[in-house]
């Protein structure tokens, strides 16, 4: 990208970039095309040619790469030494650190989640982190998913049952307990907990997306939150009821009639390998495709050697490629990045290319309605990409149009034309 770098700023913005010999995901397929980038938009090369007859300026061979829609995390507590929910006087530097590090992994926007803590912990971090557009800094933030503290005790796994709330005086607990919600996006609850009907309407009539997670809820609970604008099921299968032909739990929400029509609902898992069985995925898949997120839950391990390490106020330990409460066996999170998630659910699912990638993408944007901007590569959208080998390997990353990040310098040539 030497000719690039030769630029300015201004220059750069309003040039008009052509990358070539690639293939494009767009309207869920991979296609032979061109992807046509100017002043951090996708745009249409039709429009360039015919109304403003202008050529690119500059040329970018692909060698035949994918370019798919940048990766977009709405579960991450951390990586790299990190723990959004501990390091409360670093947290700046924290969200930076791990926004940058998630560039090697093809994710262009995440949402940093804290863990059940103390309200004087979301006091003190929730306003420190703002939503911020991406560039070489990192990966944009797009708010804080908050999971818990309004969780069932019994379904608590790597959080701390001290610090669990109920909804006492309803959504004036919720507020007197985060501080404020001006930087949430998420907030994970269990929706069979007394008064949860009402904090959902309220956080949802707000913009906040609402999941149900961490719970012991039957079904009814579940579409009852569905029908007051739930519309996110935490990390699925864990920490929740399991699957009873009886009753499914959380889980029938995948396949229920009893909900509003137009309520998708979206639901995050973990295909670490770990955390859920690949014949779970497969079920999970074939049951509600349009509805299937892939979440890393990653911890502040990720990227680091095994031993121990922090989640939010508990001291946790990696063995065996494995996240676990220390001195006992529950599973607390992910190690695995996105791109490494992305290739296990591949193979587990045995889904198209084009679906494991949308997974990642498309789909949570969809779930926070953002998916104009984000997680597609129509035209008058961000430009956030990824270019990627047959393999789903990263290659580089962008994000307004900008490379945020390359794995070989001789993966892409940049031509000036």
């Amino acid at each position: 990208m030497a000719s690039s770098l030769s630029v300015s700023l201004a220059e750069q913005d309003l040039q008009l970039t052509q990358f070539r010999n690639c293939r494009v995901l767009r309207n869920h397929q991979l296609v032979t095309d061109d992807l046509w980038v100017r002043n951090g938009k996708i745009i249409d090369p039709e429009k360039v040619f015919f109304d403003e007859k202008l050529s690119a300026d500059q040329q970018i061979d692909c060698h035949g790469a994918i370019i798919a829609p940048g990766f977009i995390d709405l579960q991450i507590n951390g990586g790299y030494g990190v723990d959004f929910s501990f390091d409360v006087n670093t947290v700046e530097q924290g969200v930076a650190k791990v926004a940058k590090g998630l560039l090697a992994h093809g994710v262009t926007s995440f949402c940093p989640t804290l863990v059940t803590s103390p309200s004087a912990t979301y006091h003190t971090v929730l306003p420190r982190i703002p939503r911020q557009a991406g560039g070489r800094h990192g990966a944009t933030v797009l708010g804080c998913h908050v999971e818990g503290p309004f969780i069932n005790t019994n379904k608590k796994g790597a959080h701390p049952p001290e610090c669990i709330r109920e909804f006492d005086e309803g959504i004036k607990t919720v507020r007197e307990v985060y501080g404020s919600l001006d930087n949430v996006q998420i907030v994970t609850l269990a929706p069979e907990k007394r008064g949860s009907s009402e904090v959902i309407q309220e956080l949802s009539s707000s913009g906040i997306t609402v999941s149900v997670g961490h719970s012991m809820a039957n079904l009814s609970d579940g579409e009852e939150a569905v029908r007051h604008g739930a519309r996110l099921v935490t990390h699925l299968f864990n920490a929740m009821l399991p699957f009873h032909h009886r009753d499914p739990g959380l889980v029938g929400l995948l396949t229920t009639d009893n909900i509003p029509k137009d309520a998708l609902v979206y639901f995050g898992i973990i295909s670490d390998g770990v955390h859920t069985h690949p014949a779970a995925l497969r079920i999970a898949y074939k049951t509600h495709p349009a509805g299937l997120i892939l979440v890393t839950d990653a911890i502040s391990a990720m990227g680091l050697a095994e031993g121990r390490h922090r989640i939010g106020q508990m001291e946790i330990e990696i063995r065996s490629g494995r996240a676990y409460v220390a001195g006992t066996n529950t599973l607390c999170g992910s190690i695995a990045p996105m791109d490494e998630c992305i290739r296990f659910f591949k193979t587990a699912s045995s889904c198209s290319i084009e679906y494991a990638l949308e997974a990642a993408s498309l789909h949570p944007a969809r779930c926070l309605g953002i998916e104009t901007k984000k997680g597609t590569l129509e035209y008058g959208a961000d430009a956030d990409f990824v270019l990627l080998d047959d393999g789903l390997n990263v290659q580089s990353t962008w994000i307004a149009g900008d490379c945020v990040y390359r794995r070989d310098q001789a993966t892409i040539v940049s031509n000036g034309i």
